[in-house]
């Protein structure tokens, strides 16, 4: 299927960060997904090509055509729109990129159209395994499955520990401290929720505002989609696409976070009320609605601007070029304030 306009569609990795070797698929359970610029450009790329989009994946900037690649890109060299040349950011977790047009953000709340900003939520994790439909009303393991930096300091001290045996839980961590550009030793048990009872995603406590508004809600994602109840921080993403008390828990200190797994473990029929209302909520996250979403995205924004774009004077292309980089210092700016 190719797009309505026969625009060239590029998924850009610069040479210097390309992969060695690349997935058979977008379900592929792939070490390199555990990378923000290989989760974002490889799986999309993969997905729209499996459901029939014409798109490519490239080492090599092209002249023409939609261009599309993850903030760490810019580390591997200078990246700049051209006359029929539109770029568009991957944002994640990075500041606004000057030189570009537009960008996809992974957090609703960074979505404003004048900034160029469209949110797309990001990928379940790739080959997700549910839980066992046999362990029916076990509640013995408790788990996290993250980047070491995303899990709270006192979760990682022997009185968390000591407090699930108290209470006989078992406690299975699987952290990564791998840097965005090594995947070659990540754990790539993410996907793994078959033996997982309840999951704790908390990065920090006694927040004042919820906090983290460039952060995805995709461990709330998972877990909806794995059939388990999640007990998470006090996040914009996971109140933007949830709501706590009904598909998930929210835990804000530890007094909380222990009270929501004593709640969970002595009320089953709690744990599968939780666990229902997730998965009614997880059809707005699966993969086949992410890639319809992608699909719209380039064939409602990204193709009519690119269009536009290439009909520009080039005195306009420049003046579009100054207004994203102010963009660009204004959200600097912002993010230095912690707003």
């Amino acid at each position: 299927m190719k797009n309505s306009a026969s625009v060239d569609i590029c998924f850009y990795i610069p040479t210097t960060f390309w992969p060695t070797q690349l997935p058979s698929s977008s379900a592929e359970n792939w070490s390199g997904f555990g990378l923000g610029i290989y989760a974002w450009t490889v799986q999309t790329y993969l997905k729209l090509r499996e459901a029939g989009v014409a798109c490519r994946l490239t080492d090599q900037l092209p002249e023409e055509g939609i261009v599309l690649f993850h903030a760490n890109a810019t580390r591997g060299g200078n990246i700049r729109p051209g006359a029929h040349r539109l770029l568009i950011c991957l944002k994640a977790e990075a500041t606004l990129c000057a030189q570009a047009q537009f960008h996809v953000v992974q957090n609703s709340c960074e979505a404003v159209g004048w900034l160029g900003c469209y949110f797309i939520p990001h990928w379940p994790q790739p080959g997700l395994q549910p839980r066992l439909a046999e362990r029916k009303n076990r509640f013995e393991t408790i788990a996290f499955l993250g980047h070491r930096n995303s899990l709270a300091a006192e979760l990682m001290e022997p009185e968390w520990e000591k407090q699930l045996q108290q209470r006989r839980l078992n406690w299975l961590p699987v952290i990564n401290t791998n840097v965005w550009d090594s995947h070659q030793a990540v754990d790539t048990r993410w996907n793994d929720y078959r033996n997982i009872d309840a999951i704790v995603a908390v990065r920090q406590f006694n927040l004042k505002r919820p906090g983290y508004r460039r952060k995805p809600a995709t461990k709330l994602y998972n877990a909806w989609l794995a059939g388990v109840p999640a007990i998470v921080g006090r996040e914009l993403a996971y109140q933007t696409v949830g709501t706590a008390g009904v598909n998930y828990l929210e835990a804000n200190s530890m007094a909380e976070l222990l009270s929501c797994l004593d709640r969970l473990r002595q009320d089953s029929l709690l744990r599968a009320r939780i666990v229902k209302k997730g998965q009614i909520r997880s059809i707005h996250y699966t993969p086949e609605v992410i890639t319809q979403r992608w699909q719209q995205f380039l064939n409602e924004v990204a193709i009519p601007a690119y269009q536009a774009w290439c009909s520009c004077s080039d005195w306009r292309r420049q003046v579009q070029y100054g207004q994203a980089r102010l963009r660009n210092y204004g959200d600097r700016i912002t993010r230095r304030l912690n707003l």
